[in-house]
């Protein structure tokens, strides 16, 4: 958990930083979807990799799969964000933008870790009860300590 938790805050700041920089030159729907798009294509090889521990090729479809969709809900979200936003304030700052996008992202971020648990869990459902050691105690660590 540990491990996804320092890969969001990391990919936050990357996409909030591509983000205002895109934004510069583009609408706001350009730059989300092209900050969102980079930064979970990102976040998804580093959690699959660090925090679900998948190495090799098993199950890649299925894997690649659950990101779509959790890029999708990440895209709808944001992206239904910014529509409210221009109806409640049309002639906001970029700051109110950025704070927004994030709080948007922060659900999404939820939705990400469930898919992503699920589908490679599931995968994973095959291992002995030896292999989840590691897991099971690092879960209950992260947990234990407020995480």
């Amino acid at each position: 958990m540990a491990s996804y938790a320092a890969i969001g805050v990391v990919c936050t700041a990357a996409y909030v930083g591509l983000y205002a920089a895109l934004r510069n030159v583009s609408s706001a729907a350009v730059a989300n979807v092209l900050a969102l798009v980079t930064t979970a294509t990102a976040n998804t090889a580093a959690n699959c990799r660090l925090t679900f521990e998948v190495r090799g090729r098993d199950d890649l479809v299925r894997h690649q799969a659950a990101a779509l969709l959790a890029l999708a809900v990440a895209l709808a979200v944001t992206s239904g964000s910014l529509g409210i936003l221009d109806v409640v304030a049309p002639h906001r700052g970029r700051l109110t933008e950025i704070a927004v996008l994030v709080a948007a992202n922060a659900a999404a971020t939820l939705v990400r870790f469930l898919l992503l648990r699920l589908v490679i869990g599931r995968a994973r459902s095959d291992r002995s009860p030896a292999e989840w050691a590691p897991a099971f105690a690092a879960l209950s660590t992260s947990e234990g300590a407020g995480g």
